[in-house]
């Protein structure tokens, strides 16, 4: 007897909260993905993760680089699964010019944020953001403590 596993109550396959750690986010952006076959049968599963991806922008098309998208291993023996290559993003040409134009001149990076389902298909949330600054991300940190102390005692009173 095999244990299938549960599905997920959420539409979100993963997420890089090291990028929401690292940098501050400006703008988010929704775009779609060109997959092969067996990158959608290994997102159902839930087997991605966007840990050190990001976006490049070159020859005015948006691609995500550094995703790792983990093959099933029922997988089709004929098919090469590269789990690390770069994937096409779809994205509107203004919102890729707004995009180009801020990475070139303002200095911001392009990086996905989350990975999820949308209508059936898969969505790719991507963001610019600057790097935050090491007494930024403690001040951060310091401000989410004192949110959980907060509401630990309103549920205490």
């Amino acid at each position: 007897m095999s244990k299938k596993k549960a599905k997920p109550t959420s539409a979100t396959i993963c997420q890089n909260k090291k990028a929401r750690h690292e940098y501050s986010i400006e703008q988010k952006f929704e775009a779609g993905m060109v997959l092969t076959g067996w990158e959608v049968k290994s997102l159902r599963d839930g087997r991605a993760q966007l840990v050190d991806s990001y976006v490049v922008l070159k020859n005015g098309e948006a691609w995500l680089v550094g995703a790792h998208f983990t093959p099933l291993i029922q997988a089709c023996t004929h098919v090469v699964a590269d789990p690390r290559r770069d994937r096409k993003l779809l994205l509107h040409k203004r919102e890729i010019d707004r995009l180009v134009g801020a990475t070139q001149a303002k200095g911001y990076t392009c990086v996905a944020l989350a990975l999820y389902w949308k209508q059936g298909r898969v969505k790719c949330e991507i963001a610019l953001v600057k790097g935050k600054k090491l007494h930024d991300k403690r001040a951060a940190e310091k401000n989410k403590d004192w949110e959980r102390q907060k509401q630990r005692v309103m549920a205490a009173q």
